[in-house]
């Protein structure tokens, strides 16, 4: 396997979220307010600002992005930038969304959690066609790497400071059960970030910390590790016209002026060829008249 590259180096706070839709890697800077797009066959680059701190998009039947962002849920197009949608806690508890994903019939998955990253308040939440939330997991304080398997049977939810990925099963009607651990990450100071879906059923899921990723077997055995030029990797999604390109968010946050003279791609985004295609991106179903 050829090593990654740094594709853009952006040098992101917080570069997180990263889909491919309309031949592009879109993604966000959470701490730093924006969304950026990326199109590999020509190069180019663009950015848009945010109103607060934007977690991630989602591509909406019909057009636009679902957009979360600690203020809430938000409608967001490169034209006319953002409108709000609806709230998703009480203001109170200090949260904000943090990873999502989107499944083959159209549901906004996504987690909360604490903004200052100390209390249990975060939670998993579906997102319903008629723009109703759905609970189905709780007391956590960062979720992250939501993600279903090909089939559709089975859910993928992290409790990254546990360094926990628990697996659901997923009813007819969308509801989860039989709550188990899938994976308990033991490599010393990492803790396991945004997760991917292959084809074939193995989870690639980011290694904050740890320089790279690692991909997991349906047993939840690690398979396979790349490393990557960044020390906090937060996300991998697939990409390309074949999903055989797999692009990674990083981060800058958390390190000194040390870590980063002697890791100046932290924040980038990396792409990496991979033998495995990924799954499409599924576009959310949201009526918003």
């Amino acid at each position: 396997m050829t090593a990654p590259t740094c594709v853009w180096d952006l040098k992101a706070t917080l570069g997180e979220g990263p889909i491919w839709h309309g031949d592009a890697v879109w993604f966000v800077d959470i701490k730093g307010h924006r969304v950026h797009r990326y199109t590999p066959a020509t190069g180019e680059t663009a950015s848009w600002d945010a109103p607060d701190q934007v977690t991630f998009v989602a591509p909406r039947v019909g057009g636009g992005f679902v957009a979360g962002l600690k203020s809430g849920l938000h409608h967001f197009t490169p034209e006319l930038g953002f409108t709000f949608i609806s709230e998703i806690e009480d203001a109170g508890l200090d949260n904000r969304p943090n990873d999502s994903t989107v499944d083959a019939q159209g549901r906004l998955w996504f987690g909360t959690m604490h903004d200052a990253e100390e209390a249990d308040s975060g939670a998993l939440y579906r997102l319903e066609a008629d723009g109703s939330l759905s609970q189905h997991d709780a007391g956590v304080c960062i979720t992250n790497g939501p993600a279903v398997s090909p089939d559709g049977a089975t859910f993928y939810h992290t409790d990254t400071l546990g360094k926990v990925i628990w697996a659901f099963d997923i009813g007819a009607d969308g509801g989860l059960s039989n709550k188990r651990e899938f994976f308990h990450l033991e490599i010393e100071d990492a803790w396991p970030d945004g997760s991917v879906v292959d084809a074939e059923g193995f989870v690639w899921t980011a290694l904050w910390g740890a320089r790279g990723a690692i991909r997991l077997s349906p047993e939840g055995q690690i398979v396979q590790r790349v490393e990557l030029p960044a020390i906090n990797v937060t996300k991998p999604c697939f990409g390309g016209p074949d999903l055989k390109t797999l692009y990674f968010t990083t981060a800058r946050k958390g390190l000194s002026d040390e870590q980063l003279a002697a890791n100046p791609l932290c924040g980038g985004l990396f792409a990496l060829p991979v033998d495995v295609a990924g799954q499409p991106q599924y576009e959310v179903r949201l009526d918003l008249r």
